[in-house]
């Protein structure tokens, strides 16, 4: 790949031919003090990614990028972030990958709570971020970039090409905003010291996700599914559901969401 307008986005743009998992290469590299936060990593070949609740991740080779960006959470004083506040960290990276993939493709876009970009109902692109050992956050992404119709995992997938956007150069111009983004809306965040909401951040969030006010499934770890209202979200970012069946509010901090039509 050529990556020339990303490498400059970011202190540091490491890019690896193949590997397992951008995020477990990046987190096993993350107690380096002289790896910058922001340092990035990226494949358009990663064989062994995972999604949220221990899925894999897989896509036929150059056809997708994995990202893995390394973030150091400190204020501005130094001082390491409130734990209670990293929640926000992949909320604000799918309103980053969301705003870079609305710049390249025609139609809308669509923020899925918590972290899933969506172009017309399907999905292009998916976050996890996870804790380093040393309490840091690596945020990994997986955008489908030139990926056709024939090599999509399943049929609510899309890809950047597919729905549109110029083939040539797709890579470097999405991952180059994306980042872009990142920088600026985590520098707010850590501005304001981890508190999303004086920083305006929490509302950036909750004007960016198309789940609120619609009607979902709410599939629960270990628990029978919920369907009901998406609300609204709460001081640490997690969904309000108002459920159907009784009327009764949950608060969701980890679940796969699916948007319903109303009966």
């Amino acid at each position: 790949m050529d990556l020339p307008l990303s490498a400059e986005s970011v202190p540091l743009l490491i890019e690896l031919e193949a590997v397992g998992s951008t995020n477990t290469e990046l987190i096993s590299r993350a107690g380096d003090e002289d790896l910058p936060s922001f340092a990035t990593f990226v494949t358009a070949n990663q064989t062994g990614g995972r999604g949220r609740l221990d899925r894999r991740w897989t896509a036929p080779s150059g056809t997708s990028l994995a990202i893995s960006v390394l973030v150091r959470p400190r204020r501005d004083d130094g001082a390491r972030l409130d734990p209670e506040s990293l929640g926000w960290l992949p909320l604000l990276a799918g309103v980053a990958m969301s705003r870079a993939v609305a710049e390249l493709v025609p139609e809308s876009v669509e923020l899925k709570w918590p972290n899933d970009v969506l172009i017309g109902g399907r999905k292009v692109s998916g976050i996890l971020a996870e804790l380093t050992p040393a309490g840091d956050i690596v945020i990994g992404s997986g955008l489908n970039t030139t990926m056709t119709i024939e090599q999509l995992p399943v049929a609510t997938a899309t890809s950047l090409v597919i729905e549109g956007a110029a083939v040539s150069g797709v890579e470097d111009r999405a991952l180059a905003g994306y980042l872009q983004y990142l920088q600026r809306l985590l520098g707010r965040f850590f501005a304001a010291g981890g508190d999303a909401a004086a920083g305006g951040l929490a509302r950036v969030v909750a004007d960016s996700c198309a789940t609120l006010g619609r009607r979902v499934r709410v599939e629960l770890p270990g628990a029978a599914p919920v369907v009901g209202v998406a609300i609204e979200l709460d001081d640490a970012g997690r969904l309000v559901v108002r459920q159907e069946r009784n009327q009764r509010v949950i608060t969701v901090a980890a679940g796969d969401v699916t948007h319903l039509r109303y009966e």
